[in-house]
């Protein structure tokens, strides 16, 4: 892992010690161990993660998501799918969603639907608040009768769509505007290729959120396999028309998320279809990974030059962030 160099993409910052192999570089706690003992998934790494997580539940009986939950409140906190729990606003066009650098929309105003749960246990996660608030609850028709003649698109994030991805499909059967998800991917993909029928029957986009390639970076940063993710990634890359049906995004993460972690992203995505649209996010502290500087200018600049070599749209967002 020799090409792994957060000093000279963070000069300046403070490093800490990884808790494992002592080395000093990017750490967070409460984490507390290196990008390359996650990689290389030393003694003691899996138990650290266990326990930064503690989302362990029996069983094996849903198979929505890739956490495939006994049947108990699970780690997504969805009981009842016929009424969920969410925030909504009216957005105006052209709005800061993922995909609109792509999107093409103008006028008009988008429904935004936050549902409040979600499949992964994301350590930097930038909308924790919704753990710790309680929403009232809608069915698929009660958030339909929201859609109005200036409305032009809906588009479920959160927290997820996956951990209510029946009630987002409900919704997309039913909607006659533009219907776009902004996903981790986690969904089970024989239930994406559904989304997937939706988003092209109506025009609207699926954005992936592929927060790493690695499996073990994956597991460490969000307590989740990445195993649909990717699969869904590739089922939904192949599928080609003008409109980019499938956009990836990936969050630059210091000390975890480097550019060639991005440029190993790139260039699975560039055997699946180069055409496929790349956003990396510019990383703010927060949640339990509080601890981190914003992402360096250094890290966004050369993990874009890095996925050029493989993809022909590679943007950055959150440019604001960069220092």
């Amino acid at each position: 892992m020799g090409e792994i160099d957060w000093k000279r993409l963070y000069p300046g910052i403070p490093f800490k010690k990884c808790s494992i192999c002592g080395k000093e570089t990017l750490v967070s706690y409460p984490l507390g161990i290196c990008e390359e003992c996650i990689r290389e998934w030393r003694e003691g790494v899996l138990s650290r993660i266990e326990e930064v997580h503690r989302r362990i539940i029996p069983g094996g009986k849903c198979n929505l998501c890739v956490n495939r939950c006994g049947v108990v409140p699970g780690a997504c906190g969805v009981v009842d799918r016929k009424r969920v729990s969410l925030e909504w606003y009216y957005d105006p066009l052209p709005t800061n969603c993922v995909a609109a650098f792509v999107c093409g929309e103008t006028h008009g105003k988008n429904l935004a639907v936050f549902y409040t749960s979600c499949t992964f246990d994301c350590l930097f996660c930038q909308n924790w608040h919704f753990r710790i608030t309680r929403s009232k609850k809608y069915s698929a028709d009660e958030l339909l009768a929201l859609v109005d003649e200036d409305t032009r698109c809906i588009c479920f994030f959160g927290g997820d769509p996956a951990s209510v991805i029946e009630h987002t499909i409900e919704v997309g059967e039913k909607a006659k505007v533009k219907v776009c998800w902004e996903t981790n991917g986690s969904e089970n993909p024989e239930i994406m290729k559904r989304v997937a029928e939706l988003a092209l029957k109506t025009g609207g986009i699926v954005k992936i959120d592929l927060k790493a390639l690695d499996k073990n970076i994956h597991l460490a940063l969000t307590g989740s396999s990445n195993e649909f993710t990717l699969e869904n990634v590739k089922n939904l890359g192949r599928i080609k028309r003008e409109l980019p049906l499938l956009v990836v995004s990936t969050l630059l993460v210091p000390g975890y998320v480097g550019p060639w972690e991005v440029e190993r992203i790139a260039a699975l995505l560039s055997s699946i279809n180069p055409d496929i649209p790349l956003s990396l996010l510019a990383f703010y502290p927060a949640f339990r990974m509080n601890d981190l500087p914003c992402t360096s200018g250094r890290h966004a600049f050369e993990a874009k030059e890095r996925a050029e070599k493989y993809l022909k749209n590679v943007h950055i967002g959150n440019v604001h962030l960069l220092w």
